[in-house]
């Protein structure tokens, strides 16, 4: 008790004194501000093109590749094959028939509304069962295309990300010009990023025969996937990757997450080590100030431990601020921003929003008390090892 009474004795004291370093600690604490900034900032990149992806994830959905392939521009399809997928069991069924959307996925170059710079724009043709395999979907402006003809929708983020795109306009992409006569989003997933039409109609415009490159299925239920899958790639008339579109997108997103927080994280490290030296010289500054006063205070019997938890505190509670003002300012200036980046799966864009989320503020905050702690804990053996004669003759 009586050490823990005079830690609180030497912090009080020191806290008072903080009026009288406020440019020191207002240095010290910009600085791990600026460094939780950035660190938090970059890191909601990589968790909102992650949530984006998550969000067009579904258990129910099915999604048949080609085997051995990763991603849709890897893959190919013949008729014959995709009838086979269509006689699999635990496919949803409607008075159409099986719920699949045998699917055609290439990129057309439209200019970004931010740079005026050409963008892959992921240009996919669907069957009319399409749209009933994405969760969420739903026409906002305009009509549905025809089938047959050389129409598109958009989906809402490549609107407003890309120019030209504007309902009722007509852009020419090869040799054929296709009238935008709708407007889509889908609950905010990957799919708003991308220009739809009839995939037959893409199969002609592309010259790209009867194939097509992935397959979507509508399930009864999650748990009929497992007997759609073994029925699959059991079959040797086929080889195929079945994934539920879950799967689908989380290794989608691994690739540029991994880079975008590996980057998050080495700038992040050397940021915290000019932080660390910031700290370091606030904190022997206060300690060098208060040199007479923490000589007497030893002179009358206090221990150099609670000196030493004195300096830490303060040095925690400026982390703290900074932690807690750094984090702010990257959640009022990024959370919900939209932008967009190239999936490197697909090399498409892919537009999505920054998402600033609870834990990633607690990761800021957590890492601006480390880089506290670490500025501070020498400045405080110092002062608790400094002989007491030393800190009086300072006076």
């Amino acid at each position: 008790m009586k050490v823990i009474r005079q830690v609180l004795s030497v912090t009080a004291m020191n806290l008072r004194a903080l009026p009288l370093r406020v440019t020191p600690s207002l240095v010290s604490v910009i600085g791990i501000a600026g460094v939780v900034l950035i660190l938090v900032a970059l890191l909601s990149i990589s968790e909102g093109f992650r949530r984006t992806l998550e969000l067009s994830g579904s258990d129910r959905v099915a999604i048949v590749l080609r085997g051995s392939s990763s991603a849709e521009l890897t893959s190919n399809f013949s008729q014959e094959q995709v009838q086979i997928i269509e006689q699999a069991p635990g496919i949803a069924r409607d008075s159409r028939g099986p719920i699949v959307s045998a699917e055609l996925y290439t990129t057309v170059d439209q200019p970004m509304r931010s740079t005026g710079t050409a963008a892959n724009a992921p240009f996919r043709g669907i069957e009319p069962a399409g749209p009933q395999t994405r969760a969420h979907f739903q026409l906002i402006a305009g009509r549905m295309f025809a089938t047959g003809r050389y129409e598109i929708i958009v989906g809402r983020s490549a609107a407003q990300t890309l120019t030209g795109l504007e309902l009722g306009r007509v852009v020419k992409w090869g040799n054929n010009q296709w009238r935008i006569v709708g407007e889509f989003a889908d609950g905010g997933s990957v799919s708003e990023s991308e220009i739809w039409t009839d995939a037959h109609v893409l199969q002609s415009a592309y010259s790209r025969g009867d194939t097509f490159q992935t397959v979507r299925a509508l399930l009864t239920s999650a748990a009929s996937f497992k007997g759609f899958k073994e029925a699959l790639t059991s079959d040797p008339r086929v080889s195929l990757t079945v994934l539920t579109e879950r799967e689908f997108y989380a290794a989608q997103s691994a690739l540029l997450s991994t880079l975008i927080r590996g980057a998050g994280t080495v700038l992040g490290l050397l940021m915290g080590v000019g932080a660390v030296f910031g700290a370091l010289n606030t904190m022997y500054s206060a300690v060098a100030a208060r040199g007479t006063e923490i000589a007497t205070l030893r002179a009358m019997g206090f221990g150099g431990l609670p000196v030493a938890v004195s300096v830490i505190i303060e040095a925690l509670l400026l982390g703290l601020v900074g932690g807690a003002l750094g984090a702010l300012v990257a959640y009022c200036a990024f959370d919900g921003l939209q932008t967009s980046t190239i999936n490197y799966q697909s090399f498409t864009q892919v537009s999505f929003a920054f998402s600033v989320t609870p834990v990633l503020i607690v990761t800021g905050t957590s890492y601006a008390l480390l880089l506290a702690l670490i500025g501070g804990l020498f400045p405080a053996i110092h002062a608790a090892r400094r002989p007491i004669i030393a800190g009086l003759r300072q006076a």
